[in-house]
């Protein structure tokens, strides 16, 4: 009786843990069979092992936790996790040998119609895309490394690809020589939080016709540009770092097309281009630090009621750049660097106005191969005849309240 009564107990127990064991030793040693046997919400728990694997489909909420060791080989044929039913979690799982094709997204993690999903400590190695989000939403992106080994744009995916997607999750994630490390598309009220992207071959991020975003505490560095944002609006930009963003066409942040955001507390360091804006407007840009970029800050066409205030600018070889005379932009309270200014009254503010457009960056515009002008006398003469009496440069771009300190 007393047996009996043990065998109930642990069959009740069983039923309620809900967990399988999948191991290279156990009776259930193929990862599909234990997805296809699993009651939902059950855990699988994979113990250390090569798992050779391809279009793995998940149609129930399951959990999939991977203990140390555990290596989920996709032959180099296909997808290998396909996450097609809602409340899945994938955890601590190495994925490997994801298939690679020019006409087919294959990926390592694939997400379709997934709600509320969450993947987190997983390492994917050498992918075509990496984690693959399309058409879901409320998922937890988090605390993954993805990697490949890429160095032509055609020949790679994306890190984390997100399209038509809401709510989602994106932090804590290392993700480096993919085309692009996080790639955003029709994602709307998301999170893109503390993630470290470089030596990317396009973008370290890059998102379009996505709304009511934050992006705060991410590093970007020594991507071939950092940050392309473009056809969006209220986005919220703060307390991110470009660093090393550096080529022919490389930019720290580049802005097209945005409305109504918030560039706020970032720093960009050693960039060719800090900051590009064509056809934005309605954009505060307040206590960011411009460190040693070739341009800080460079102007399009069509970008207006943009208020720039309270940033330090300093050793950029050009502050800001214009590439017309018509300015409907703020320049306040900000540091220049090069600023010669006096404060008579002590109250932190220079009294004589200082015009960050130079005549040199106008030319270097129209004329790129001047710039070994640079360091000249003759430019300096000529910066200066133009400060005095604006012809090329807009008469009416001048930072009336320049701070005597920088902020930083």
């Amino acid at each position: 009786m007393r047996s009996l009564l043990t065998l109930f107990f642990a069959l009740i127990f069983y039923h309620i843990s809900g967990q399988t064991i999948v191991c290279p030793r156990c009776d259930i040693k193929d990862l599909q069979k234990a997805v296809n046997l699993a009651e939902p919400h059950d855990t699988l728990i994979i113990k250390s092992g090569v798992y050779p694997v391809v279009d793995i489909e998940i149609t129930k909420p399951i959990t999939l936790i991977g203990e140390k060791g555990a290596i989920l080989n996709g032959q180099n044929k296909s997808y290998v996790l396909k996450l097609l039913a809602d409340s899945i979690t994938i955890s601590g799982l190495k994925i490997i040998n994801a298939g690679k094709s020019y006409t087919k997204d294959y990926a390592a993690i694939y997400a379709f119609r997934a709600n509320s999903f969450l993947i987190e400590n997983c390492t994917v190695i050498d992918p075509f895309f990496g984690l693959l989000i399309e058409k879901s939403s409320h998922g937890i992106i988090r605390n993954n490394l993805v990697y490949g080994e890429n160095v032509k744009e055609d020949e790679a995916g994306n890190g984390i690809h997100a399209w038509h997607c809401s709510n989602l999750q994106i932090r804590d994630n290392e993700v480096y020589r993919m085309r692009d490390g996080i790639y955003l598309e029709f994602v709307d009220e998301s999170i893109i939080e503390e993630n470290y992207a470089h030596d990317n071959v396009r973008y370290g991020l890059h998102f379009m016709f996505s709304n009511n975003d934050d992006y705060i505490r991410n590093r970007f560095e020594h991507n071939g540009a950092g940050v392309a944002v473009m056809f969006s609006k209220f986005i919220i930009m703060k307390s991110n770092v470009f660093i090393n963003n550096w080529g022919p066409a490389s930019y720290g942040l580049l802005l097209k097309e945005i409305y109504d955001a918030e560039v706020l507390d970032n720093e960009f360091t050693e960039n060719t281009t800090a900051v590009f804006i064509d056809g934005t407007s309605r954009i505060n840009y307040v206590g960011n630090v411009f460190n040693k970029n070739g341009w800080a800050i460079k102007v399009s066409g069509g970008c207006y009621a943009n208020r720039i205030t309270g940033n330090d600018f300093k050793g950029n070889s050009f502050d800001v750049s214009y590439n017309s005379k018509m300015n409907d932009n703020t320049f306040d309270g900000n540091y220049w660097g090069d600023y010669t200014g006096y404060d008579l009254d002590k109250d932190g503010v220079g009294d004589v106005p200082y015009r960050p457009v130079k005549l040199f960056s106008y030319i270097v515009n129209k004329t790129p191969e001047t710039i070994i002008l640079l360091r000249s006398l003759f430019v300096d003469i000529m910066n200066f005849s133009e400060k005095v009496s604006p012809v090329f440069t807009p008469d009416n771009l001048v930072d009336q309240t320049p701070a005597m300190k920088a902020f930083k």
